[in-house]
This record gives C-alpha cells, sequence and structure tokens, in this order.
C-alpha cells in the first residue's frame, strides 16, 4: 500500500518536444524564465519577464517542464534594433 506521496500527478497539458505560444512572468531563482500552461509549471532558459516567446518543452516532471526558445522568438526580438552605424 502507498500512502500519502503519489508520483503520479495526472495528465500534464504539455507534451515533450512540442512547441507552444507563451508569456514570461516571473524570473526562477536560478534566473530562467517561468512561463504556466494551465497552471503548470515551465522553466524557460534565457526567458525574460514580459517576453511572449515560441517555447519547445524539452523535459517534463511531476510537476513542472523545462523548455527552450525556439529560434526567431528570443529576448532580443524584444529590444530595439540596433542602429545602422553606415548612414
Amino acid at each position: 500500500m502507498s500512502y500519502g506521496r503519489r508520483d503520479n500527478f495526472g495528465p500534464k497539458p504539455v507534451e515533450s518536444g512540442k512547441e507552444y505560444d507563451v508569456q514570461i512572468t516571473e524570473i526562477s531563482r536560478k534566473g530562467d524564465g517561468i512561463a504556466r500552461i494551465q497552471g503548470f509549471v515551465i522553466f524557460v532558459k534565457d526567458g525574460k519577464v514580459g517576453q511572449n516567446a515560441k517555447i519547445r518543452v524539452t523535459q517534463i516532471g511531476p510537476r513542472f517542464a523545462t523548455a527552450e526558445i525556439v529560434n526567431g522568438a528570443s529576448a532580443a526580438a524584444t529590444t530595439a534594433p540596433a542602429e545602422n552605424p553606415a548612414n
């Protein structure tokens, strides 16, 4: 018999290898961005607060997932473009 601890927390709203559009709402203690899908926490490598990004889930655990930003939706997209020094 198993009392108290459950290793399976039910179905997850994300799948490993799939891409999702999210908004980074917080920063973790380790510096990763935090997003949520249906309340499920996703740690996003190099994510910045306020950033809207397309992410790819790399790993799923019982309580959270980890993801990386897909090319083209990096934090640089939220900054101003560099000036052209040739002008």
